[in-house]
Formats: structure tokens, sequence, C-alpha cells
């Protein structure tokens, strides 16, 4: 389905991310894997990726960083000659009520979850425009489309991604490029592990349970591959009915 095509997944040493990075590979896409903090994590991901027949290498970035972005997205090009896909996975938590919340909280989550976002697109944007073809998909999350109590930055950036995303998608979409958000739920990662025992919140979501990384990977699948060249500005909820 994606075979020849090169893929760069940020956050892909784990959950959703190492997720998304397998279906990509199993659809038969070579794979650039951006961390931020382990490369033994890292190596490990990539490792299990070449069980697939592609190529899988591991870049350490922080994508709140314009130049480390700058020289990771040149990497990437010198080393598998072209991009045609970018997932913008990164992203971290600082959870606390507002009153509570310091100004850095609030700052370092919206340069890693906003502005990584948009300094990844800004690298790959002129790739892309030149080549006439690309698939663009980010990370979104229904806390940006509903709020949610304790994530004031966490909340604002996953909004600000949605909005960055409708915007980027109708500046490429008369070059073919596709830019698309998903918001995911409640899904099964480290990053929610304390929730899984919560009867209370496994109740408000229609279908009661928590979503598997997996299932975010298929839909990332969908909106890389060809069948979704039609699509293009779409926030795409998986939250087994949360937010309806």
């Amino acid at each position: 389905m994606l075979n020849g095509k090169v893929a760069v997944v940020t956050g892909g040493s784990r959950g959703i991310g190492r997720a998304v990075c397998t279906r990509l590979a199993q659809a038969g896409a070579d794979v650039a894997l951006l961390y931020a903090s382990s490369a033994e994590k890292a190596e490990a991901a990539a490792q299990e990726l070449r069980i697939y027949g592609v190529r899988a290498v591991a870049y350490a970035c922080r994508v709140e960083d314009q130049q480390e972005t700058a020289d990771t997205v040149a990497a990437v090009v010198k080393d598998f000659g072209r991009i045609d896909i970018l997932v913008n996975n990164a992203g971290i938590t600082r959870d606390k009520l507002m009153l509570s919340m310091k100004e850095a909280d609030f700052d370092d989550v919206l340069n890693v979850n906003l502005k990584g976002v948009y300094h990844m697109i800004r690298q790959v944007y002129p790739l892309f425009a030149r080549q006439k073809s690309g698939k663009i998909i980010n990370i979104s999350s229904v806390s940006g489309l509903i709020g949610n109590a304790g994530q004031v930055n966490y909340s604002a950036s996953k909004a600000g991604i949605i909005g960055l995303t409708k915007s980027v998608a109708r500046e490429l979409a008369s070059r073919g490029i596709c830019c698309n958000a998903v918001a995911p739920g409640f899904i099964q990662t480290d990053m929610t592990e304390k929730f899984t025992e919560n009867e209370s919140l496994l109740g408000s979501i229609p279908m009661k349970r928590m979503g598997r990384p997996e299932e975010v990977a298929g839909l990332v699948l969908f909106l890389a591959s060809e069948q979704s060249d039609y699509i293009t500005g779409e926030v795409i909820r998986i939250d087994g009915g949360l937010a309806m």
C-alpha cells in the first residue's frame, strides 16, 4: 500500500507513535522515527520495524527547537532521498488546575505540542510543494474539541493543532497535498495509565472502554494512503463516542 514511500513520525518510540510506525512499516513505508529522550528505546523500536523489510532509522530531535527540526529533516532527506508522509505525534502533558499552573507548564506544553507541529510542517512544506504530493497527519485530541479540567495548556495546544491543520490544508490543497488531524480520546498508553481503572471515566465513554494505540494507527494509515487523496482539512475523532 505504501511501498516506496518515506514516513517521518515524531514521538515514534512509544505509545501511539510507535504503533503508527509499526502500521506504516507493515504497509511497506520506510520510516524515520523521531524521538526526544531515550535513544535505547528508539533504536529498539527502529529495529522492530526492520522486521517488515523496510528501512527504519531513529533520529534524536526536540521538535520545539527550530534548528533541530531543520537539521533532522535535512538528514532524513539525505538518508532516504525524499519524504512523503509526516505524522506529528510528539506531545507532553503538564496537568494542573489553571490556578496552580505555572507559566513554564503552559509554555512547555505549547512549545512541544503546537510549535513542534509548526516547525515540522515548516520544514517539509517546500519539499511537498515541489513534488506536488504529500500527506500530513497531526495528532490532536478530543481535549482540543471539548476541553478538559486540569488541561488548560494541553487543550489549548490540541485546539491550536486543529486550526493549524485547517489553514495548512487550505494553503496546500491546490498542490495535491492533504493535511488532516486525528483526535483521539482516552487511549491505553503510559500517558493514560492512571485512568485505566477509573470506572467513572470509562462510564463516560459510550463504548465503555479505552482505545488501543493500534486503532489510532489504523486511522493514520488510512489518512496516509491514496484512499484519502480527496480528504483534507478534516478532524477525525477516534474516541469511542466520548465527544459526540
